[in-house]
C-alpha cells in the first residue's frame, strides 16, 4: 500500500501536488486590473486562498498541542515558489560566506595555529556535508515551510521543534543587526569621516528593500553577491599560490615556513577546541538551502544539485583558501587581533595581501568583505522571517506573524525583523561593544543545535520510513552519507557543545595581554560563549511541561503530508535511462554536483 501511495500519478505533466494540498495561487488575473498603484497596494493584501487552520480536537484541559494541524499548515503555506535552480546553487555555494571566513578565521588562526585551523574546518566541513545531505533528503520529499524546525516538530518532539524554531529565528534576528554594523565597520578601513549611523541606515534600507521584493528578490540578490564572493575567493587562491611559491613583489619563497616557526599548533588541544566553535560560526547558514525548498518551483530537480554543491564550497572555499592563509600569515601576527570580530584590518586575507605589498588589492578584498557581510544580512532577514511565519503557522508563535500577502511575502515577519534591525544603530552608542558581545552570544551556538537536530530528525525519519513499509528506492533523493553520516553529524555536534563548555569556563589565554582572572570575568566569558544553551532550555522545558508533549513514535509519524510529487516511480525510471547514456566523466561530475 505504501508503494502505491507514493507512485500514484496525479498529473500528465509529471509534477503532482502534495497529499491534500492546494498549490498556492497569487490572483494573477485580478492583478492585471486597475492602475499600477492599485495593483501594488493590492499585492500587500493577505492571500485570499490561505488561512491558518484552526486547531482540532484537544483534551479537556486545552493544553494538548495539535500536531496534525501544525503539519497541515506548514504543508499548505502560500509562500511563493519562485526560486530557480541557479538561485539554489549559488545560495548553497556562497550564500552565507561572510565575516566568519574572511575575518573570524584570523582569530581562529591566532588561537589554534594553522594546523588547528585546517583540522577544525575540515571536521566541521565533514559534519556539515553529512548534515546538508540529510536535510536535502527530507526537503526534497517534504518541501514544507519551516524546513528543519518543522522536521523536529514532525519527527522528534513538538516541544523540541518549538525550541529549535525559536532558536533559529532568534539566531538570524540577532545576526541581522550584527551584520549591518559589521558592514559599517568595514567602511572604517578607509578612515571614513562619515558617521557609522549613516552607513547603518543605508545598509538597512538596502537589505529591507531587497526582501520586500519577495523571495525572487532575495534569490537574485544572493545569486549576484555569491558570484562576486566566488570570484574573489578563486582569485585569492590563485594569488595565494603565486605568493607562497615566491611570485610576490620581493620574490621571496615562503612555502611552509610558518608551519615550522612559530609552529603548526598554538595552545595545544584546547586551541583546536576553540577553533571548532569559530569554524561552526563560519559555516552557519549553509542549511538555508533546505529552508528555501518550500519556495522552489521544482525542489526535486533543483535541491539535490544544490546540496551536492556544498562539497565544492567546503573543499574549495574553506579548506583550500584557509590552507593558503595558514601558509602566508603566521599566527603571531599582531594584526590578527582586531578591535572586533568584523574588523577587516584583522582579516588574514587582507593581511596576506598587505604583506605582499600589492597596492590597492587590499581595498578590493575589503569591498568583497563588505559585500559578504551584506549578503549574510540579507540571508538573515530571509531565514528569520520564513522561520517566524512557519512557527506561526504551527501555532508556536503569535498568529499575526503568519500573514502572507498575495505575492507570497511574510509581511509581518519582515516587519518584525526590520524593526529589530534598528538595533544596529547602537553602533553610534558608547555601549556598542557590550551590547553586541551579548547579541553575538545569543547566536553563537545556535547553528550547532540546528545541525544536530537535522541529523537526529533524519535518523528518526529513516527509521519511520522503514517501519511504515517504504523502501529507499522510493526516496526522490538519498543522502550520500546515509544514516551513518547523520549519526556522525549528531555525535560530532554534541562533542562541539562539550568543547565549547570547556573553553567557556577555561578560555584560551590571549596571545598578547593578561589572561582573564576573577570569577566575574570568567563567568562573563562563559555565558558569552554558551548563552545559546540556556536559551534553548528556556524555550523547551516550559513548552514541554505546558503542552505535555512526548517524543513521537516512528510508526505514528506522518510521512505523506507535504509530498509534492507522487508519480515518483516513473520519473526515477526515466532519469535512470537518461543516466545510462551519460559518459563516465559526466556520471562522476553529477555524483559530486
Amino acid at each position: 500500500m505504501a508503494k502505491e501511495t507514493f507512485e500514484t500519478s496525479t498529473s500528465s505533466s509529471g509534477s503532482g501536488s502534495a497529499v491534500g494540498v492546494v498549490e498556492p495561487t497569487y490572483d494573477e488575473k485580478a492583478e492585471e486590473a486597475g492602475s499600477p498603484w492599485q495593483r501594488a497596494l493590492d499585492s500587500f493584501k493577505r492571500n485570499p486562498d490561505f488561512s491558518i487552520t484552526q486547531r482540532g480536537a484537544v483534551a479537556a484541559n486545552k493544553q494538548v498541542y495539535d500536531l496534525e494541524s501544525a503539519v497541515q499548515n506548514t504543508v499548505q503555506s502560500p509562500l511563493a515558489r519562485k526560486l530557480k535552480g541557479r538561485h539554489l546553487q549559488m545560495i548553497a555555494i556562497g550564500g552565507s560566506i561572510g565575516t566568519g571566513l574572511f575575518v573570524g578565521s584570523g582569530k581562529a588562526l591566532q588561537q589554534g595555529g594553522p594546523a588547528s585551523l585546517l583540522i577544525a574546518f575540515t571536521l566541521i566541513g565533514m559534519m556539515l556535508y553529512c548534515t546538508v545531505h540529510a536535510l536535502g533528503e527530507m526537503a526534497v520529499l517534504l518541501p514544507v515551510a519551516g524546513s528543519f524546525s518543522a522536521y523536529s516538530t514532525r519527527f522528534l518532539d513538538p516541544a523540541w521543534g518549538f525550541a529549535m524554531g525559536w532558536n533559529y529565528a532568534l539566531q538570524w534576528l540577532v545576526v541581522f543587526p550584527l551584520e549591518v554594523v559589521s558592514a559599517a565597520i568595514t567602511v572604517d578601513y578607509w578612515d571614513s569621516n562619515i558617521s557609522p549611523a549613516a552607513w547603518v541606515g543605508i545598509f538597512l534600507t538596502t537589505i529591507i528593500t531587497i526582501n520586500l521584493f519577495g523571495v525572487k528578490g532575495y534569490g537574485e540578490a544572493e545569486f549576484i553577491l555569491s558570484i562576486i564572493k566566488v570570484i574573489a575567493i578563486v582569485g585569492f587562491i590563485i594569488l595565494g599560490i603565486t605568493l607562497d611559491v615566491g611570485g610576490g613583489g620581493n620574490g621571496e619563497y615562503i612555502g611552509g615556513r610558518y608551519w615550522q616557526d612559530p609552529g603548526a599548533f598554538n595552545n595545544g588541544f584546547k586551541g583546536l577546541c576553540s577553533v571548532l566553535v569559530t569554524a561552526a560560526f563560519a559555516f552557519a547558514g549553509t542549511e538555508l538551502v533546505g529552508l528555501a525548498a518550500a519556495e522552489t518551483s521544482n525542489p526535486r530537480k533543483s535541491l539535490p544539485t544544490a546540496v551536492k554543491q556544498v562539497f565544492w564550497r567546503i573543499c574549495l572555499f574553506y579548506i583550500v583558501s584557509l590552507t593558503l592563509v595558514g601558509l602566508l600569515v603566521p599566527y603571531t601576527n599582531r594584526r590578527l587581533i582586531g578591535q572586533s570580530d568584523s574588523d577587516a584590518k584583522a582579516s588574514p586575507f587582507v593581511i596576506a595581501i598587505n604583506n605582499a605589498g600589492i597596492a590597492g588589492l587590499d581595498s578590493v578584498m575589503n569591498v568583497v568583505i563588505m559585500i559578504s557581510v551584506l549578503s549574510v544580512g540579507n540571508s538573515a532577514v530571509y531565514g528569520s522571517t520564513r522561520t517566524l511565519a512557519a512557527l506561526a503557522e504551527q501555532g508556536q508563535a503569535p498568529r499575526f506573524l503568519a500573514y502572507i500577502d498575495r505575492q507570497g511575502r511574510p509581511l509581518t515577519s519582515i516587519g518584525v525583523a526590520s524593526a529589530l534591525g534598528l538595533l544596529a544603530f547602537l553602533a553610534a552608542s558608547p555601549q556598542e561593544v557590550d551590547a553586541f558581545l551579548w547579541m553575538q552570544a545569543l547566536s553563537g551556538l545556535s547553528s550547532i543545535f540546528t545541525w544536530g537536530s537535522i541529523c537526529l530528525a533524519h535518523i528518526r525519519f529513516r527509521r519511520a520510513w522503514r517501519l511504515q513499509g517504504y523502501t529507499l528506492d522510493q526516496l526522490a533523493f538519498r543522502s550520500q552519507a546515509g544514516v551513518l553520516g547523520s549519526w556522525f553529524g549528531f555525535i560530532f555536534n554534541c562533542l562541539v557543545l562539550i568543547a565549547q563548555f570547556w573553553t567557556g569556563f577555561a578560555p584560551v589565554p590571549p596571545q598578547y595581554g593578561p589572561p582573564l582572572q576573577g570569577a566575574r570575568a570568567l563567568t562573563k566569558s562563559f555565558f558569552q560563549g554558551y548563552l545559546a544553551v540556556p536559551m534553548v532550555l528556556v524555550f523547551y522545558i516550559p513548552y514541554k511541561i505546558y503542552y505535555r508533549t512526548s517524543v513521537l513514535r516512528c510508526k505514528n509519524m506522518d510521512l505523506r503530508s507535504g509530498v509534492r510529487e507522487l508519480n515518483l516511480h516513473e520519473l526515477v525510471a526515466e532519469e535512470e535511462l537518461e543516466k545510462a547514456a551519460w559518459p563516465k566523466w559526466k556520471r562522476a561530475y553529477k555524483f559530486l554536483c
